[in-house]
């Protein structure tokens, strides 16, 4: 444990929070490592399989809810949040409304998340050495078995949702998760209450019916995972409830009545990227692969590949009202060289013909 916190180590998280918020960051917390409360719970989502295909979520197991095994010498965790819904994008409902269009979940619009808040964190974590030293620390964006939301919670950035994000009441949910595993002994800020009462929209709301039960995700449903995650074919009987959905799912966010005091983002990195708002699904169906490599570059989409892409878009053409626009992208590439894509295009192609 590092013991260069000085004389005040509350000073020490105010300097934190000010140089955070420098940063870009819309809030800071500090929690301790003690997640065992969040053990049983993870253990039991694991055991019914809810993770599908993420084969690293079984693999680390019980070392995301165990901070110091996962970074040893870890003391507390330093928890931000960074807010990116991009005020100039064309409304959700629009694009969800209209189904030529593809609907791209709003986070993935602009610059890749991961580099933005990974940068970012850096910087926070080398303010910090600037002032107290070298320290032992590593930081997480969603890229290591890290259970933000709980770590979020209880460092009281906000409250879990039915649905299984963060809410905060000033800012409902549409921002990012990071955090910084440090050896500095910092004193943990007071979770705050829940909100969400008797509500129950994002349940009822889902497509695909993936929130089981309240604070219970089951991945293999859930349009985000199938659409990101999930490599292989996606399941026939939930690939019409995906509607225009190519890359992830907002609805249970969107019908959260939280999400009206949301902030809108004042970065330029999460900014739209290719009209990737209100795109049809024929124009990025017919994206080569080298458009779809150059146009996604630095956007979180490159990394599910072309092949996933092109999986999704075809769905969203099934789904899409039958025209000669969208039958002839389709017909175009019933011989693609992808046996997965062409597999969605003949199903695809069904749909319109009954």
């Amino acid at each position: 444990m590092h013991d260069s916190t000085g004389s005040d180590p509350n000073r020490l998280k105010g300097d934190i929070r000010a140089w955070g918020a420098a940063l870009g960051f819309d809030a800071i917390g500090f929690s301790n490592i003690d997640l065992t409360a969040a053990e049983p719970g993870l253990i039991a989502w694991l055991e019914a399989g809810f993770h599908g295909s993420m084969d690293y979520m079984q693999r680390h197991g019980i070392k995301r809810a165990r901070p110091g095994e996962l970074v040893p010498g870890t003391a507390s965790v330093i928890t931000a949040r960074m807010d990116y819904f991009p005020a100039e994008a064309t409304a959700s409902a629009t694009v969800l409304e209209d189904g030529e269009r593809a609907y791209v979940s709003r986070y993935a619009l602009g610059r890749d998340y991961h580099k933005v808040l990974r940068t970012r964190l850096q910087q926070l974590a080398d303010r910090i050495a600037d002032a107290i030293g070298p320290f032992g620390h590593r930081v997480f964006t969603d890229s290591a078995p890290v259970l933000e939301v709980e770590l979020a919670r209880k460092s009281g950035l906000g409250w879990r949702g039915k649905h299984t994000l963060l809410l905060d009441r000033s800012a409902g949910s549409w921002f990012f998760l990071g955090e910084i595993y440090t050896d500095l002994a910092l004193p943990t800020d007071a979770p705050v209450t829940e909100h969400c009462g008797t509500c129950t929209r994002c349940i009822d709301v889902c497509p695909t019916q993936a929130i089981v039960a309240p604070y219970r995700l089951d991945a293999r449903r859930c349009i985000s995972y199938l659409t990101i995650e999930h490599a292989g074919s996606i399941p026939e009987e939930l690939r019409a409830p995906m509607g225009n959905r190519v890359y992830g799912c907002d609805d249970c966010q969107l019908v959260c009545p939280w999400n009206k005091y949301a902030k809108p983002t004042g970065l330029p990195d999460f900014a739209v990227r290719n009209g990737l708002d209100a795109a049809t699904l024929v124009q990025l169906f017919r994206w080569t692969e080298q458009e779809f490599e150059s146009r996604m570059e630095g956007s979180a989409i490159r990394r599910i590949g072309f092949e996933r892409w092109s999986r999704n878009l075809a769905v969203g053409l099934g789904n899409a009202p039958t025209t000669p626009e969208v039958i002839g992208a389709l017909e175009a590439r019933r011989l693609d060289g992808s046996q997965l894509v062409r597999e969605h295009v003949v199903w695809a192609l069904e749909r319109h013909r009954h």
